[in-house]
């Protein structure tokens, strides 16, 4: 045969593409190729070219299958098929895509399917877990293993009373949202944690935790006493010997032991009695104006076998502190260094200490480039690095005062204004807290954790001590503390024996002159034995004038505006002999170790203080007020209350100027006076409401400095205290 019978190769030709279509294979084949040449569509149907004749079966045309010559719906070699195409969407109830049973995600509805099926119960699909045709919400255990939503749990979770460690249950011992558990449930009875520690636990709850401190403060260099201190520390030890000591600040400056050994001799007590930490008070400062600066202060540091802590105070711009300053927290830290705070480890629990100087030191001392940042906003910060690490009892050791000016910086309001604080180990402003204070409201007046505050007032005439108590979680729960009175006990014989080599060399420096002479006596007159006659506590005298003019002309160096100068006669000790006046007779004069404070007072106020001066007269008042730059006239015929005749101050030109009732002016006096002793309550309610200023600078060193400036004195009394009835 010469050609090929047409009618007998077609239906050849539809074998192989019935086989083609079997394997699921509707492509562009030879055979496919073969069939375009045989058949066309004709009024929508799939017909023979030759016969015109539909065609009959499974046949695959320009890439489309046709059924008995119409394009086919239906399923065909396991391949679903749509117009005659690989379809997409649901068949009898199955989804397919692209003509093959879907197992997936849709792109369009975003459901989970599986096998053609939208996906019912929990079922895992490419490392995600789908809950029914959508991802999983909320937690769940699957074969085992805990999802949160759709990814396998990571970190520490608690569900369904069962404690994971990532997907699984937790294995060991672990502390988990304040509670302990050992494997995957609350611990009970003795464990021991990641750190090597037993404790003692029930239900996962710790037992209560006592953190007992010992504190001192603004001890200014009052080493006569440090023998009953070691004393005192020794005792407390002796009884609770996990107990931290720490220092408030204000080492620095009050007596010849700081005037000859520059915080040297301190620290030779400091290290022997073991302190913990110390934070740096406003007179740690006062040097910084002398030609070597601030070296005696970063020699004190380094050669402390403890640690500083300063969360507010930065000393990087000065080089003397070149690698003893870091603005961190430290669990390690070592001795003879500033930390911006501390992690002590007490008997297997996490004590965080950082520590605060009050803002006002750039005003009454000598920081020089050292700078000091809001207290507020760095106690913040080191309460949230500390609780990162995840310490719950955290003490801030601050130098900023009890109650001191609020718009400047105090421990009440620290305590209000900071949560996280638990303990507060203040100083700066003296304070005599016999008993623990406890803060449990904040700024709005609204419940907070309670902050303990403590402060043991001055130069180391008392150890504090205080006991708190916390929880499970951190919280305080119960405080307790006390003052020892270091005059009370006796001196240990090892630290008295240390003083000895300092004490010894002051004798010799007390001997020395200042540099002035008195052509005569500076008396200190008393009343007779009858009560009769001139006193240093009823009248003017020429030393009390001198006093005043140091007070008033030291003042005058850090407010222009100071109008006068007031002394208490009850703090003038001795009289001066005449001669070469010595260092030891002028600390005998003034030997409290008082400080000068300055004050705002309306002239109204002012009256009402001279009248407390005066209310004794003629009888002796150890509140008697000696005064500098102002003078007082007074009638002694009037009751007490009413004898003040008028208050002048001398004017930028000296002549007297009356006080004004209304009018607020701006005076000096001494700490002890500025904060109400004596019975000066109008200076007590000038200091509640933040009107006094403590500059901190030694009364006696003021003085000091006054007669060397004066060279040759001549005593006098001036008339500046003048009884108009006589």
């Amino acid at each position: 045969m010469g050609k090929y019978n047409l009618r007998f190769v077609k239906p050849v030709a539809s074998l192989v593409l019935g086989s083609a279509v079997i394997l699921g294979a509707v492509s562009t084949t030879q055979v496919e190729a073969d069939a375009a040449s045989s058949y066309k569509i004709s009024h929508g149907k799939l017909v023979d070219k030759a016969t015109g004749k539909v065609v009959k079966g499974f046949k695959s045309f320009n890439s489309k299958l046709y059924k008995n010559g119409k394009l086919y719906t239906g399923i065909k070699g396991n391949i679903y098929y749509k117009n005659g195409k690989k379809g997409t969407g649901k068949y009898k109830e199955i989804y397919y895509v692209k003509g093959k049973v879907f197992t997936g995600i849709d792109s369009k509805s975003g459901k989970y399917y599986v096998k053609g099926k939208v996906n019912k119960g929990l079922a895992v699909y490419k490392d995600k877990l789908y809950n029914g045709a959508s991802l999983n919400k909320g937690k769940v255990v699957y074969k085992g293993k805990l999802y949160d939503g759709a990814k396998l749990n990571k970190g520490l979770v608690l569900y369904q009373d069962k404690l994971y460690n990532g997907s699984t249950l937790n294995k060991g011992v672990v502390q988990f949202n304040k509670l302990w558990y050992k494997d995957s449930k609350l611990a009970n009875g003795t464990i021991k944690t990641p750190e090597g520690n037993e404790i003692k636990v029930v239900d996962g709850k710790k037992e209560d935790f006592t953190l007992s401190v010992m504190h001192t403060n603004d001890t200014h260099a009052h080493l006569d006493n440090i023998a009953k201190r070691t004393t005192a520390i020794k005792n407390v030890r002796a009884e609770k010997p996990n107990s931290l000591l720490l220092d408030a600040g204000d080492v620095f400056s009050g007596t010849l032991y700081f005037n000859e050994f520059k915080g040297q001799a301190d620290l030779k007590f400091m290290n022997a009695l073991g302190y913990d930490a110390m934070t740096f008070g406003n007179h740690e400062f006062d040097l910084g104006s002398s030609p070597e600066g601030h070296q005696a202060l970063a020699d004190f540091i380094k050669g402390a076998n403890f640690p500083f802590v300063s969360a507010n105070v930065n000393f990087s711009a000065d080089a003397r502190f070149t690698g003893l300053f870091t603005d961190l927290i430290s669990s390690n830290p070592e001795k003879g260094k500033i930390y911006n705070g501390i992690i002590k480890d007490i008997n297997g629990e996490k004590v965080g200490i950082f520590g605060l100087t009050t803002a006002e030191t750039k005003d009454i001392s000598s920081p020089g480039s050292i700078v000091f940042e809001n207290y507020i906003a760095e106690a913040k910060k080191a309460v949230k690095a500390f609780e990162g690490k995840g310490v719950d009892k955290i003490i801030a050791l601050t130098h900023i005062g009890y109650d001191d000016n609020p718009a400047v910086d105090n421990d009440l309001t620290l305590a209000a204004s900071v949560k996280g604080i638990d303990v507060i180990v203040g100083g700066h402003s003296h304070t005599q807290l016999d008993k623990p204070v406890v803060v449990e409201k904040d700024n709005d007046n609204k419940a907070k954790d309670p902050t303990v505050i403590v402060q043991a007032y001055q130069y180391s005439d008392f150890l504090g001590t205080v006991d708190v108590e916390f929880d499970y979680a951190g919280k305080v729960v119960k405080s307790d503390g006390k003052l020892i009175k270091t005059a009370d006990l006796p001196e240990d014989p090892e630290a008295a024996a240390m003083l000895k080599d300092y004490s010894e060399k002051l004798k010799a420096v007390s001997g020395k002159s200042i540099g002035a002479k008195a052509e005569s006596e500076l008396t200190n007159p008393r009343v007779d034995a009858e009560g009769n006659g001139i006193s240093v506590r009823n009248s003017e005298t020429a030393l009390g004038n001198i006093i005043t003019d140091g007070m008033l002309a030291k003042a005058k160096t850090y407010d222009k505006d100071i109008v006068m100068a007031m002394q208490n006669g009850g703090g003038i000790r001795s009289a001066i002999p005449a001669g070469d006046i010595t260092v030891g007779e002028v600390i005998t004069v003034l030997p409290f170790g008082n400080t000068l404070a300055t004050m705002s007072l309306t002239g109204a106020e002012l009256k009402e203080a001279f009248e407390t001066s005066l209310k004794s007269y003629p009888k002796e008042n150890g509140g008697f007020l000696h005064v500098s730059g102002a003078k007082v006239e007074f009638d002694s015929s009037k009751p007490a209350g009413e004898r003040v005749v008028s208050i002048s101050y001398k004017d930028a030109n000296g002549n007297y100027t009356p006080i004004q009732d209304n009018q607020t002016y701006k005076v000096a006096t001494n700490a002890f006076t500025a904060k109400g002793g004596d019975g000066f309550t109008v200076f007590a309610k000038a200091y509640a409401e933040g009107r006094v200023t403590d500059l901190g600078l030694s009364d006696w060193e003021n003085l000091a400095e006054h007669l060397t400036n004066l060279k040759t004195i001549q005593p006098k009394v001036e008339g500046r205290i003048v009884d108009v009835k006589k």
